[in-house]
């Protein structure tokens, strides 16, 4: 019973969310579009009885945020405390409805498959940071089931450094009543995102845990050094969790 509640909610959320976009967007400046994001993603959270522990602090200007992959939750979670463009898969332009209010967030698409779509975004991205926008991308590249990091591909980070952007690692977490390392939000494999969905409204005392990390400078930076130093810090973080 509980589950449906939050499924309900779910799906009434999103439907408010795509009203506010096909009615209102085109009306708001980009400060008040971040902060209905915001809005938006923190009340998403507490639809679904996810507690949200934020740790550190998100560094003020334009920057690039790199975070370790475990789910779609990701980007409500980060966005519920400090709304980003994030650089996402191609293939959310397919998923029906969401892809509108991704969309609307000034999301990045990547296709994946092809390997010179890499540079167009590296591209788009230094120019948004050059514009003072917050970037956020997921260096692994698809999603993890939580337990470890997956390696860090260095190829966007260029667009930091390209623009002496500073880059600051967030360590995300899920774990519920049953796991410290939750099963229950980890997109992973073959799972849809309707089973995906449903195994995160069947979950019993889901907690995200969001770790601001201090950011660092990219100056004159090696991008697979600087790739590799985020993963390992990000990791350090993570084990402290447990």
């Amino acid at each position: 019973m509980r589950a449906m509640v939050r499924l309900v909610r779910l799906v009434l959320h999103v439907l408010h969310g795509l009203a506010i976009v096909l009615l209102r967007f085109d009306r708001l400046d980009a400060p008040a579009r971040r902060e209905r994001v915001r809005w938006w993603s923190l009340k998403l959270l507490r639809l679904l009885d996810i507690e949200l522990i934020v740790g550190g602090t998100p560094r003020p200007g334009a920057k690039l945020y790199v975070a370790n992959h475990i789910s779609w939750l990701d980007i409500v979670a980060i966005n519920a405390v400090s709304p980003a463009r994030f650089v996402s898969k191609a293939e959310v332009k397919r998923w029906p409805l969401i892809h509108r209010l991704v969309s609307a967030a000034d999301t990045l698409y990547i296709e994946r498959e092809r390997r010179r779509d890499a540079m167009r975004v590296v591209h788009q991205v230094a120019d948004a940071l050059r514009a003072g926008d917050t970037v956020a991308v997921f260096p692994e590249g698809t999603t993890s089931d939580g337990t470890a990091l997956l390696p860090f591909h260095a190829n966007i980070l260029q667009a930091a450094i390209a623009t002496e952007a500073p880059v600051q690692p967030i360590a995300l977490r899920y774990s519920d009543a049953d796991h410290a390392v939750s099963r229950a939000a980890a997109y992973v494999g073959d799972t849809s995102l309707v089973q995906s969905l449903w195994w995160v409204v069947c979950a019993r005392s889901l907690q995200v845990r969001v770790g601001f990390l201090p950011a660092e400078g990219t100056r004159h930076a090696d991008r697979r050094a600087l790739a590799q130093g985020l993963a390992d810090r990000i990791a350090a973080h993570l084990s402290t969790l447990h």
